[in-house]
């Protein structure tokens, strides 16, 4: 049977989904943009700024669901330009140092509230 998350370490949905489902022993999120969790406010800034406070909002997630960064298993990152790779990556890379997830990356027209990057994460409870 699958549970849902519902938690104030995330931004509330904005749509008909949910923060995340559980589900066999895996945990998965929802795609975050970078909005404020305590008002669920679009953040903007620069590429490096949004994505540290989407895995912030990832963590917040994870742990509020019974697991943790270090046990995500894969990762799809939506950028809006692949030519903030880097910018993406060096943040990215601070949160996930060993063992990494398998991950994907692509480039998309455009993104919720016009944001630069979105995450996505599926993790072992």
């Amino acid at each position: 049977m699958k549970d849902t998350v519902l938690t104030d370490q995330g931004p509330k949905p904005i749509g008909p989904y949910s923060q995340a489902v559980k589900l066999n022993g895996l945990i998965f999120l929802s795609g975050q943009v970078a909005l404020d969790p305590k008002t669920n406010e679009f953040l903007g800034g620069s590429v490096a700024e949004q994505t540290e406070r989407v895995i912030e909002n990832i963590r917040g997630i994870l742990e509020a669901g019974g697991s943790y960064l270090h046990h995500a298993v894969k990762t799809t990152v939506f950028l809006k330009d692949m030519n903030d790779f880097a910018a993406m990556n060096e943040v990215y890379g601070r949160y996930f140092k060993q063992a990494p997830p398998a991950r994907s990356t692509v480039q998309v027209a455009r993104l919720p509230k016009d944001a630069l990057v979105e995450i996505e994460v599926i993790a072992a409870l």
